[in-house]
């Protein structure tokens, strides 16, 4: 019988554990904008490289960049991370959403990971340097 008493002990002390954790969150404030300003881009995740293609190099004289991002980024967050990183301006993002596609090796099936691209418009006369030292 005494186990039975020491389980239900440790019950209770978990349970209060919980709620003061509870209490603790709720007595920061979320709602303080430079704390939201910083949680809502890290520019690293958002960002995951550029895209070094033939076609993208052409781009980059009409001043558009692409780069390819993470599957949760929206436009906003993009353009915060490429202002923030390498301070030039932003005109205008847009996001292509490359699907999986299906690929058969011999009687085996797979899919081909999919991905999002953002190409970014700058602002004249400011320019990323994607190529240091060539």
């Amino acid at each position: 019988m005494a186990l039975f008493g020491k389980k239900t002990e440790e019950k209770e002390e978990n349970k209060n554990d919980v709620l003061r954790q509870k209490d603790v969150r709720e007595k920061k404030n979320p709602s303080d904008a430079s704390i939201k300003e910083n949680a809502d881009i890290n520019s690293y995740n958002v960002l995951i490289e550029p895209w070094v293609t033939e076609k993208a190099h052409e781009k980059m004289s009409m001043n558009k960049y692409i780069f390819r991002v993470g599957d949760n980024s929206v436009k906003n967050s993009i353009k915060k991370a490429i202002e923030k990183l390498y301070n030039v301006s932003v005109i205008k993002v847009n996001i292509v959403n490359i699907p999986k596609k299906k690929r058969v090796s011999g009687r085996h099936i797979g899919w081909k990971a999919g991905y999002k691209k953002a190409i970014v418009t700058l602002k004249e006369g400011n320019k990323i340097e994607l190529f240091k030292g060539v």
